[in-house]
């Protein structure tokens, strides 16, 4: 690839290749420059899918389901590795009893499709007072050029509140993040993104719905995509599609979907009995599919089973040939050693499934159901829970929080002769934990009715013991305390008594977290600055940046996205240890930001150092792609692709300045809209003296 040619997204996921496809080459550093393998063949030359994939394309006419109701796939089941199908299925040539017109259908009627007040009513949902302003993001492949409208429609027929461009609820992108120029338009694919708006729609109406939509439906892209709408801030995050799994996708989950604080659902697959990527993620809940019926006589007024509809129709479950064991399946399915899917489940029968509005490749109403509705629908109730930072990626909820789910005991998905494929008490492949009874599955606390008072900011000097009793009110007492980010040196008692001695000067954000006995939390956050003034250790010596070399992870550095520090190998060497902070190299425009608060003591000398190493694919002496350091608002030093090399080079900067301060570093790399330049950070520190 010479230096001229514009590369698409992404540096670090073009590195990384899913569901078989062939390994990344190694970037090769000559001369400063940085090269990449291309992306994926096209989806015309896509091979076809395993013989467990068989479903019918679009352009057939659908097998039966439950004798009455015809089904199509509305997206193409023939991929090749490395490529990933949608899981919608909508119902198509509907005849007696059920009278289905799919253009004429009736909202919240049986068996016409149901419509958000079944929803609701059918999981408990607290859907008119929670989620407002929470961003849902559904990711999905190609354009559907009527999404707006179509979301316009279907809000419309149910009086749900406008979520339109012009009031900031609803937003389309491509994967690199542009509003203008959006993928080609697919007519199957449109009809996935339908449902997933119209399902988040349904469960959380007052939420906002980011709609990511891949280049094609390659892995890579869709990877792309999800990084994307990570990058935009969403912390919910919906994935209807997959594939098969093959030895690629360890290293494909650090690439894509291995981001703390945000919950990632991904749908378990249509085919029945066996493993599907990304559902068997490490970081990602796996959403398995029911049959959801009413039931009149019974106190939740519902009933659920297995979706299954034929040998080869019905919700996907399995354990994964590739990924380790997560510690929360420790106690379920000795069947298998490794992860299994699923972990959740919601309604995603097309009998009795969803109404949808479709114009693109579609006429109007419809009925959709298939683990792609499932999907959309567990992360809208997770956003209406506040799931996300209640674990580090919200997989874990459902595990300890059991008695917040309805327990699917009855169907199969296969003859695995095991849980992995059978329902029974408890957790179960094709169901998981089951089905949600309200929020209080995904650890929902700041609404819960436990207040935590705020201690207020707080100032100590190392070395110096100190002693704060925190307080809560509300719920059911007794209250039981954890934290996090508190100083180093300092832990909390059950009781909520924050105790000892701070070591190590600074600046930390502490969250503080109160849970009663009935399992209602509330949390506070207040800043705590630690001094080096006082005690023995309050000398002008040592050094006062933490994780200075990144190998604790983004321990005490803030990101603006989550794909800066990392482990990347012979893509961007370290300078020393196995981590470094890598900005930009997508050769779009886009910027990264990276930053830590310190606090030098009066009266100190300090000095800043860190190792930059900058590659591009750029050429000449003018300065395209920056990266820039700031001491608070004050731009320290600025330098861009000019100054490429082939290593690292060691810059040192004074910053006696603003000795007896608190002071933001940040680091900042920033590229136009063409050519890739990467800046590789490592060994930050700043030394008193």
């Amino acid at each position: 690839m010479s230096s001229s040619t514009r590369r698409g997204p992404r540096r670090k996921a073009a590195g990384v290749a899913l569901l078989g496809v062939v390994a990344a080459l190694p970037l090769a550093m000559t001369g400063g420059m940085a090269y990449a393998h291309p992306l994926h063949g096209t989806a015309a030359h896509q091979a076809h899918r395993t013989a467990k994939h068989t479903s019918p394309s679009p352009t057939m006419t659908g097998t039966p389901i439950k004798g009455a109701v015809k089904v199509e796939h509305t997206c193409s089941q023939s991929v090749q590795k490395g490529w990933a199908t949608c899981f919608a299925l909508k119902q198509t040539n509907p005849v007696e009893p059920n009278k289905i017109v799919p253009h004429a259908v009736t909202p919240n009627a049986t068996p016409s499709g149901y419509g958000p007040s079944d929803i609701q009513s059918a999981y408990n949902l607290p859907s008119s007072t929670a989620g407002s302003g929470t961003t849902v993001a559904i990711v999905d492949a190609y354009d559907d050029p009527n999404a707006a409208s179509d979301l316009a429609a279907y809000r419309s027929q149910y009086g749900l509140p406008a979520c339109t461009t012009a009031n900031g609820c609803f937003t389309k992108m491509s994967q690199s993040g542009s509003t203008t120029s959006l993928p080609s338009a697919d007519s199957g694919w449109a009809g996935e993104i339908s449902l997933d708006l119209d399902a988040v729609s349904a469960a959380c109406p007052a939420c906002h719905i980011l709609l990511v939509e891949a280049d094609s439906a390659s892995m890579d892209d869709l990877g792309a995509a999800v990084n994307q709408a990570v990058s935009q801030g969403a912390k919910y995050v919906s994935n209807s599609y997959g594939g098969d799994e093959d030895s690629s996708v360890t290293s494909a989950d650090n690439s894509y979907f291995k981001h703390a604080g945000v919950f990632i659902t991904a749908s378990a697959g249509d085919s029945d009995y066996g493993a599907e990527y990304p559902a068997t993620s490490a970081y990602v809940t796996a959403v398995g599919g029911t049959s959801l019926s009413r039931a009149s006589g019974t106190s939740r007024g519902w009933t659920e089973s297995v979706w299954k509809t034929s040998s080869s129709e019905g919700t996907g479950s399995g354990c994964s040939a590739y990924v380790a064991k997560p510690s929360f399946q420790s106690g379920v399915s000795t069947s298998c050693s490794k992860r299994a899917e699923a972990d959740v489940s919601m309604d995603a029968d097309p009998a009795t499934g969803l109404a949808v509005y479709q114009t693109y490749g579609g006429s109007g109403w419809s009925v959709y159901g298939g683990t792609s509705l499932a999907s959309p629908l567990l992360a809208a109730t997770a956003a209406l829970a506040g799931a996300a930072g209640n674990s580090t990626y919200g997989n874990d909820l459902s595990y300890s929080h059991t008695s917040g789910f309805n327990d699917v005991t009855s169907g199969n998905n296969g003859s695995c002769g095991t849980v992995l494929c059978t329902a029974g008490t408890g957790w179960d492949g094709p169901t998981g934990n089951g089905t949600p009874n309200g929020v209080a599955g995904f650890g929902a606390g700041t609404t819960a009715g436990v207040t935590v008072t705020n201690p207020g900011s707080k100032s100590s000097a190392v070395n110096t013991a100190v002693s704060l009793q925190l307080a809560a009110s509300g719920g059911t007492a007794p209250y039981t305390w954890s934290a996090s980010g508190l100083p180093t040196g300092l832990s909390i008692s059950s009781s909520g008594l924050v105790s000892g001695t701070p070591t190590t000067a600074g600046s930390y954000s502490v969250t503080v977290t109160a849970k009663d006995s009935a399992g209602k939390t509330g949390t506070a956050t207040f800043n705590w600055t630690i001094t080096s003034s006082g005690g023995t250790g309050g000398s002008c010596s040592g050094q006062l940046v933490k994780n200075t070399g990144f190998e604790s992870g983004t321990a005490n550095w803030t990101e603006s996205n989550s794909n800066i520090i990392g482990q990347w190998g012979s893509y961007e060497a370290t300078h020393g240890g196995s981590y470094d902070a890598w900005f930009d190299g997508y050769g779009q425009s886009h910027t990264d930001t990276l930053s830590q608060s310190i606090t030098i003591p009066s009266g100190c000398t300090a000095k800043l150092a860190f190792y930059l190493h900058i590659d591009t694919s750029e050429s000449g002496s003018t300065a395209y792609d920056k990266f820039t350091v700031k001491a608070g608002s004050k731009t320290l030093v600025t330098y861009s692709n000019a100054n490429a090399a082939s290593g690292y080079t060691k810059h040192t900067i004074d910053l006696s300045a603003y000795a007896g301060q608190t002071v933001k570093l940040t680091f900042t790399g920033t590229e136009d809209y063409s050519l890739q330049t990467s800046f590789v950070l490592d060994d930050v520190t700043t030394t008193l003296s």
